[in-house]
Parts: structure tokens; sequence; C-alpha cells
């Protein structure tokens, strides 16, 4: 295997095991609890070993809801010599410092998105990583959405022809809850839904990015503690001049399309999301349907013809991250990938405090 796929190089082959990494996912909030924590019970290559909380009554639904052990802290994680693999399903502010010292202590490691909230935290992680010689990925799930892998599909074959204009929007109606309404903690929609959107651009825009430009509204009452935005819409700029938008909001009952490809023979609409994490909400993920009413539309000017949705699999992300451990196979979601979303997220948050277009003196 050429370890160099992952930056890291001169790993011998032999340290690799077959045996199953065991892993451990730090925090039983929502995103611990029902995607990090199912989604490895159902990885063949992993072992969830165990959940950590630091709230005891948490600790005793960990033990009872996934059959594993529960630890009850970070630091009693990284200690414990059996433990392979940590997942960081924490606010976005922790995930490079607890990045850093798992793998300083030789763990491999997964942090929810965001990957981090500065371009300096992201080297850091990836640095440390290299240095260390251990895996370290972000789950970016959303890579393996339906509708997005059906958009891939779409443009591979060229059905749109030249595009050169692509806009997302994924939008809720109400504020975020707990740790997400705190700005200090990371939280807000365009750290959320904002930085999935923002990566599946650069996935289907490879080109460096150039500018940054982000309005961003603030309209949440300060007596609720809510300080985070309310509305913030990014408009991204391609060398050679593409275009990719992304809108997140919390202020939309009626939502715009999820996707919007504008090409030069023809438009792609699509509706919905994908349907995966209404299904985890019954730990039956594989049970997940889109309704054919959300189909995309593909329209050449003349006529409009139904898109079928390409079924979506988050399952494949763990099963990457597994077979990148044991067998040193190249990761689904690269860190050096992910530190593209950072800079973008980092140059959003400053154009939407000033106003002003961020561009790049080398393009991202």
């Amino acid at each position: 295997m050429d370890w160099s796929i992952f930056g890291w190089g001169g790993i011998a082959s032999d340290a690799m095991s077959e045996k199953i990494p065991n892993a451990v996912v730090i925090g039983y909030g929502y995103a611990g609890r029902r995607f990090h924590s199912y989604l490895i019970g159902l990885t063949p290559g992993l072992r969830l070993h165990g959940v950590a909380s630091r709230d005891p009554a948490v600790r005793q639904q960990i033990v009872a809801e996934r059959k594993c052990r529960a630890y009850e802290s970070f630091e009693q994680v990284i200690a414990d010599a059996e433990v392979d693999l940590v997942v960081l399903a924490t606010p976005h502010d922790t995930h490079a410092r607890l990045a850093v010292a798992a793998m300083n202590a030789g763990k491999h490691v997964v942090t929810d998105k965001v990957m981090c909230l500065r371009m300096a935290e992201a080297d850091e992680m990836i640095e440390t990583s290299r240095r260390k010689g251990v895996v370290l990925s972000v789950f970016h799930n959303r890579r393996l959405d339906g509708d997005f892998l059906t958009l891939k599909q779409v443009l591979a074959e060229g059905t749109l022809g030249e595009v050169r204009w692509i806009e997302m929007a994924w939008q809720r109606w109400g504020p975020p809850r707990n740790w997400r309404a705190k700005r200090a903690s990371g939280g807000g929609r365009l750290y959320d839904l904002g930085a999935h959107m923002i990566d599946q651009l650069l996935q289907l825009f490879p080109e460096p990015v150039e500018s940054v430009y982000c309005r961003m509204h603030h309209d949440f009452d300060p007596a609720s503690g809510v300080d985070v935005e309310s509305q913030a819409t990014v408009t991204i700029g391609f060398a050679g001049g593409r275009t990719g938008i992304a809108d997140a909001s919390s202020f939309a009952a009626l939502h715009k399309p999820r996707f919007y490809a504008l090409g030069s023979a023809a438009t792609f609409m699509k509706h919905g999301v994908d349907p995966q994490e209404a299904a985890l909400a019954s730990e039956s993920i594989d049970s997940a349907r889109e309704d054919e009413y959300e189909y995309a539309l593909v329209h050449d000017g003349k006529s409009a013809r139904v898109v079928p949705t390409l079924p979506g699999r988050w399952r494949s992300y763990y099963e990457n991250v597994a077979e990148a451990i044991t067998r040193g196979e190249p990761l689904l979601v690269k860190p050096e990938e992910v530190r593209r979303v950072v800079g973008v997220l980092e140059a959003a948050v400053r154009s939407g405090e000033t106003g002003e277009v961020v561009r790049f003196d080398r393009p991202l």
C-alpha cells in the first residue's frame, strides 16, 4: 500500500492489523446517539467499544441502548489502550483541541463536521495525523446523500452541458437549540447545514476558490439567548468563473430547491432532503425511501424529464474508515479536502461581519 495517499509515507505495512478497531464516541447528544454510535454499530469492520458522557444518567442510557461501555470523560477514553478510534460528536469549537489530544495519544480520529473553526486549527490537525501516523477524517456523510449522488451522475453524463452556476439551499424554521444556538461554540446554520453544502460545492467545482462573499442576518431576539445568525447566504467564486451559492436559513417555512444547477444545455432542480436521517429516528436506515414527487427535474428549454434519485448510503462512510485503519485504503473524506471547507467558512464569517468580499492572495 502506498501510504503517501494520506501524506504520511514511510509506514511499514506490518504496522497494520486485521484486528477489528475499537471505536468510542465522545458525546451522546443528537449526533452521537442518532448518527455515530448507530452507524458504527452497523459497521462489520468496527466495534462500538464505548461512548463517553459526563452525565451519570446519560451513561446509564448508553449502556442500556448501545450495550457498550460508558466512559466518564474524554481523558479516560484516550488513556485506554484498548481504544483505537475516537469519534468526536462534540461542539464545533472543541474539535481541534480534542482531535489533536487523541491523535497525540495514538488514536485514529473522526470529527463530526465541521472539522474545526479556523484554518490554523485544520493545519495543526493534519500535521498531527501525519506525524503520529493515524487516520483523520471528517463526517461529511452528505457526500453519500442520494440527491447529491444523482446530481454528480447527471453532471458526469454531460446532460446539462457546461455548468457554471450551482445553487444549494438547506433551510429550517426556528432557531437552533442547545450549544448550536451559541456563536462561541461554533453554532448556527452556517457551520451546520452550510458546512455540508460548501463541501458539496467544492466536490462539484474542484477549481481553486478565488473569492467568498457572505450576506448574514441576525434576527433572533437577544433575550432568547440565541446569538447565531438567522440567515447566511454564501457566494463562492471559483477560478475560471464558476459560481457556487449556499443558502442556510432558520426563517424558512417554505423551502427553496435543495439543488439548482444551470447548464448550457439544461437545468437541474431538486427539492426535498435525503430520507436517511428521518429513517435514523427508528434506527432503520435501510428502510429509507424517497417519495417520487421529490425526484429531480431536468429541463432542456423544451420539455422536462424526471430523474429518479439514486440511493444514498451513509453506511459507506464508516465502512471506509474501517478499511483505512485496518488496510490503508484511501479515505472517502480526506482532511486536506475538508481544510478547504474550513477556509471558505472562515472567510464567510469574516465577510458576514465586514460586508466585504474576501479574496485570497493564493487561491484556496
